[in-house]
Formats: C-alpha cells, structure tokens, sequence
C-alpha cells in the first residue's frame, strides 16, 4: 500500500471558495483489501479526510484520493493592543 500527498486545490462551491488538500493511497493487486479499508477507516476518522474518488485499475490495482477541507483561522486579537 502506497500513500502520496497531491496538493492542495481551490474550488469554489456555492459561492465560496474552499481550499482541500488531497492524499492518495494506491493498493497493489495482491494486497488485501480488507486492509485497505481499515487504512481509509483510519484516515477518515482520526485525520478528518472524506473519500472524495476511487478506481479499480486493470490488472487490479485500486486507487483512493481522500480530500480533507483547510481551515482558514482568522485571528480575533490583536497583539499589538496588549
């Protein structure tokens, strides 16, 4: 099992502009996909990542892209007032 992060992409969705970076886990044929399956489960519960695409290949490798939106903090105090 394989994972690579691609970036990060702007969309633009309803008006708002939203930002998600996006990792992708490739699985070979002979690996097992029930393996597979806890990894995205790990991923998407702990690191926040959604399954935003996935492929079965010829010759039977599968590959997954999981998206997780970026949070943009906006800063609520200003240091040079203290």
């Amino acid at each position: 099992m394989r994972e690579r992060e691609t970036g990060i992409k702007n969309l633009r969705v309803a008006g708002q502009d939203q930002r998600f970076e996006y990792l992708e886990i490739t699985v070979e044929r002979g690996e097992s996909v029930k393996d597979a399956r806890a990894r995205l489960r790990e991923h998407s519960e702990y690191g926040r990542w959604e399954l935003a695409k996935s492929v079965i290949l010829y010759g039977g490798r599968r590959r997954f892209w999981l998206r997780r939106r970026i949070m943009r903090v906006h800063r609520t105090v200003s240091f040079a007032d203290v």
